[in-house]
């Protein structure tokens, strides 16, 4: 995983909460004016509930749209701290010390996770003697493992 993103990711999480801590004082300090506003408004006889500023203010939605990127900051950051899914990696092979077989091969099984048998021959036109013995060869040089499948072998690069 990279450093970077993971530390992005602690960040992103940091100003999440941040965020969230902050509106949620605002809310909290907002709903007590409106209730000292609306109990001004009550004792007044002149003025109804429906010219209260408490009701009429905008600002609700604001702070839905602040809750809203809190969250989405939050989520963000979880996804850049999570640790990955650990990708395979595949043993450096030096495709020059190859023969031209081995390594015709070799190509073949760096394009995919891993072959039939059956499929390399098809695919180089080789006999299935020949494949064995070039499959042989890439095995003792530990390069590719084979694993018995019914009656073909299924090749995967090591």
């Amino acid at each position: 995983m990279n450093v970077e993103s993971q530390k992005i990711g602690y960040i992103l999480i940091g100003i999440a909460v941040i965020l969230s801590i902050t509106t949620f004082f605002v809310k909290a300090e907002m709903d007590a004016q409106e209730e000292f506003m609306c109990i001004l408004i009550e004792q007044d006889p002149d003025v109804t509930m429906e010219d209260c500023p408490a009701h009429t203010a905008s600002h609700t939605w604001l702070l839905s749209i602040s809750f809203g990127v809190a969250v989405a900051l939050l989520i963000g950051g979880i996804y850049l701290v999570m640790p990955k899914p650990a990708e395979k990696k595949r043993k450096k092979v030096d495709v020059s010390k190859l023969s031209e077989d081995e390594a015709k091969i070799y190509n073949i099984l760096v394009g995919g996770e891993s072959f039939y048998q059956s499929d390399l021959i098809k695919e180089t036109g080789y006999s299935k003697v020949k494949v064995t013995r070039i499959l042989d060869r890439l095995e003792q040089k530990d390069i590719v493992e084979r694993k018995r499948r019914g009656m073909t072998n299924i090749i995967f690069l090591k």
